[in-house]
């Protein structure tokens, strides 16, 4: 499809990006923030939660699901700082040292929640964990 370089400039004054072209045969260079996503911000959150010592994550996609894998790690020992998009700070347990939960692990609508988690406490044998989510995600195959 084609777009007139005035309807791309119009697009990007609305929307207020900077984009500076480079000219033929001149490197770009520079930095970019771009928004948080959420499949790698459970991810950050779970490795965090298993490392050893603190981990940093800057860009965390605030939502819900996000939201539903710091509370499960929470209740398994991991402290996670309030989440923001600035700066997380995970204190991690290490590999293998997650605790059994006082309470059930609560997945919320967040099917990635539920199926990364379940494969990590899987290997923490002679522990017991009980996870649920929503009506949503019980009713999901």
């Amino acid at each position: 499809m084609l777009v007139s370089t005035v309807a791309v400039e119009a697009i990007e004054k609305q929307q207020n990006l900077i984009i500076n072209r480079p000219q033929s045969g001149l490197s770009l260079q520079g930095k970019i923030r771009v928004p948080g996503d959420k499949s790698i911000s459970h991810r950050a959150l779970m490795l965090g939660a298993l490392a050893s010592g603190e981990t940093q994550i800057q860009g965390l996609l605030l939502g819900e699901d996000p939201r539903s894998t710091a509370s499960c790690f929470r209740a398994m020992g991991a402290e996670i700082s309030p989440l923001n998009t600035e700066l997380v700070k995970v204190k991690g347990i290490g590999l293998g040292q997650l605790q059994e939960p006082v309470d059930i692990l609560d997945a919320g609508n967040s099917g990635t929640t539920i199926r990364l988690m379940l494969g990590i406490l899987a290997s923490h044998p002679g522990r017991f964990f009980t996870v649920t989510g929503d009506s949503s995600l019980r009713s999901r195959p």
